[in-house]
This record gives structure tokens, C-alpha cells and sequence, in this order.
């Protein structure tokens, strides 16, 4: 068994009344995988198998806002990152999935309904698992790009090729201007990333899947080798830049991940959890597990502008066991 990936014996199902002080948002989504939020405290919810992005109101009201007809999704593809540009919400930004290959494409968006998706990258490799998935805009305006290994560990430690990477592009996915390698290349050596978050001093923070040994909370440094296939969690090799948390992964496979309140917090899918993670600049104390199996498997989390964390379930993905109403947005106190 692969462990850490999509193929995670089945789990058992979650509690029916979520533990005290989580309360539902809304339920009946069809594998939520990133969520976004709009100034006016709504939400951009991706919805992987459907391919399609629903719009939440902070009081449980769902529209359907657009999607990507292209998706072709299967495995752990299909439609999973979203971002938006700082103080633009015109144009939402996506990853997805089609029958040839994964892509990054930008969509217009008048508040209510997307306009049809416009290439940035293509041709990106594609397998049934490790796609990667994750976006994320720094401040300077600059979109950060996970892109998975697609099953092919040893092209994560070529800087000439995209998957196995982070990738830095400007909004119309060309590489960002002092990129370490000329390309749309900023760290390699990766196996599946699938959150991506900046803190407040503007150190960007990336969780990653492990095979069958240790997932990892990595701290992403221009240029930076992550180690794989070289390497899984910890390393003595000073060529590697060495994870700042690991776990194993029955109790993490860590996929969303959001900063807030000092603390990065890790959704955790096998390991059923979230993670709370305090930082202290480019150091981190000890990680604590909240809800442990209490929500079941869950994807994604952002911090919401009322100051909670918003929190997706995943067990309508295949390997988890839904109760009714699954999967749900669930509110959570940051701390």
C-alpha cells in the first residue's frame, strides 16, 4: 500500500454531531478540495470530481458559480486548486485535470459566473495520483504552482522539468523574473504537494505527501531541494533542505493548509485530524492533533476574515466512509 496517497485502505465512518464548538456550514459537496475567500466573507469552494467552483455564503447559502468542462478527473485528479490574485477578484486562477495532462488556467469572474478558462501552463505530466494541485499568490503578485511527480519519483530532482516542483509564474504563467533557474522552476525534489500557505512575515510554508515513511510541514527557500526520491523526511545530506515537521503517515497524510494565530494548521486525510503546528519565524514547537477522527478525512482549510478556520471533510473521495450530509465545510475556532 502507498501510503500518505489516495490509496489509503477505506476509513471508518465520522461521529453524525461534530465534536463541541465545530459547527456545519454547509454540507452535500462533492469532494471539496481548496476554498478561497472573497472580501465579503464568501467563499470559492473547488469540488474535485464535478469539476465545477460553488460560491458559500458564511451562512450555509450554496451557488454554483462555473467550472471547467475539459476535467477529466480520475484517481486523485480532477479540479483542485483555486486562487485569487490580492485585491483582484476578476479573475479566478485554477488546477486541474483534463484527459491529457494537468494545467493551470485563468477564469473571468463577475461575482456570479465564471467565463470559460483560458490556458497558462499545460502539458504538465498526469498519472492517476500525485498531481500536487496547490496555488497560492504571494504579495508581490507572483502565483506559486504545486505540481506532483505523476508517479515518476526521479523527474522531481530534474530542474529542467515542471513536475516534482513548485513553480513561480507571473498571471499570465510565464516564469517569475528571478526564478533561480530561468525557468518557471523554484524548488524541487518534491513528491506531492497539496497545501501551500504564506505566514505574516511572508515565508511560504508547503505540506507534502510521503511514500510509506514520514509526510512532511516544509519551509520552501528559493532554489531548495526537497530530496525526493533521495530522500523521505529527515536527511543528513546538506544538499537537502531537511522538513520542519514529520510525521507517519497513518496520522497525517497532510493535504490544506492555512496559517493563522501564529500556527500552521495541516488538514490531515488517513490520519483524520488537523494539526496545529505553532511557528516562531523559520522554527516551529510541537505539533498537537485536534478532532482526532472525530470529522473524518479531511482536505482542505483557510482562514476565514471572521477569524475561524474553515475546514473541508473528504470522505466522499473514495477512500473514506460518508455520513449523510457529507462532504461539509465545517467552522472550527483557530485556536
Amino acid at each position: 500500500m502507498v501510503a500518505g496517497c489516495s490509496t489509503d485502505a477505506e476509513q471508518a465512518a465520522p461521529p453524525s454531531t461534530p465534536p463541541p464548538g465545530v459547527t456545519t456550514v454547509t454540507g452535500g459537496l462533492n469532494v471539496p478540495w481548496a476554498i478561497v475567500f472573497l472580501a465579503g466573507g464568501d467563499a470559492l469552494i473547488s469540488q474535485r470530481d464535478d469539476a465545477t467552483i460553488v460560491r458559500v455564503s458564511p451562512d450555509g447559502t450554496v451557488r454554483t458559480v462555473g467550472g471547467v468542462d475539459d476535467a477529466a478527473p480520475r484517481g486523485e485528479g480532477g479540479l483542485q486548486g483555486i486562487a485569487l490574485a490580492p485585491g483582484d477578484e476578476s479573475t479566478v486562477f485554477a488546477y486541474y485535470t483534463t484527459a491529457s495532462d494537468n494545467r493551470l488556467v485563468r477564469m473571468d469572474f463577475d461575482g456570479r459566473r465564471l467565463g470559460p478558462p483560458r490556458p497558462l501552463l499545460t502539458g504538465l505530466d498526469t498519472a492517476t495520483n500525485h498531481h500536487g494541485g496547490a496555488l497560492v499568490f504571494g504579495a508581490d503578485g507572483s502565483l506559486f504552482v504545486a505540481v506532483g511527480d505523476a508517479a515518476e519519483p526521479d523527474v522531481a530532482q530534474d530542474v529542467r522539468a515542471r513536475n516534482g516542483k513548485i513553480l513561480r509564474v507571473d498571471r499570465e504563467g510565464r516564469p517569475w523574473r528571478d526564478n533561480p533557474f530561468g525557468n518557471e522552476v523554484y524548488s524541487y525534489g518534491h513528491r506531492n504537494v497539496e497545501g501551500l500557505a504564506f505566514d505574516g512575515a511572508g515565508r511560504l510554508w508547503a505540506t507534502e505527501f510521503g511514500q510509506n515513511g514520514r509526510d512532511e510541514l516544509n519551509l520552501i527557500v528559493a532554489g531548495g531541494n526537497y530530496g525526493w526520491p533521495q530522500a523521505e523526511g529527515d536527511s543528513d545530506d546538506p544538499r537537502l533542505v531537511a522538513p520542519k515537521v514529520t510525521w507517519s503517515t497513518a496520522e497525517a497524510s497532510p493535504a490544506g493548509l492555512a496559517i493563522a494565530g501564529g500556527r500552521a494548521h495541516v488538514a490531515a486525510l488517513r490520519g483524520q485530524r488537523l494539526w496545529s503546528v505553532p511557528l516562531n519565524g523559520d522554527t516551529v514547537g510541537t505539533p498537537t492533533a485536534r478532532f482526532t477522527r472525530t470529522l473524518g478525512r479531511l482536505r482542505a482549510v483557510a482562514h476565514a476574515p471572521d477569524g475561524s478556520l474553515w475546514v473541508s471533510t473528504s470522505n466522499t473521495d473514495g477512500r473514506g466512509s460518508p455520513i449523510a450530509g457529507d462532504d461539509r465545510i465545517l467552522r472550527v475556532p483557530a485556536t
